[in-house]
């Protein structure tokens, strides 16, 4: 029961340091993923231009 009470304690914590409404990273972090993927493609299609262009 003791090990309950000071995990709870410890997941409490932060959300009691911020006053107010605020937006948790993993609400807003979805465009990252999406930024990654662009960024994953753009270099491909980049090597994939150069092979094209080398005739390799």
């Amino acid at each position: 029961m003791r090990g309950i009470l000071v995990a709870m304690a410890l997941t409490a914590g932060p959300a009691l340091a911020h006053p107010g409404v605020h937006v948790h990273p993993h609400d807003g972090a979805s465009w990252m993923t999406v930024a990654g993927a662009l960024a994953v493609l753009a270099l491909a299609g980049g090597l994939a231009v150069r092979r094209s262009r080398d005739g390799k």
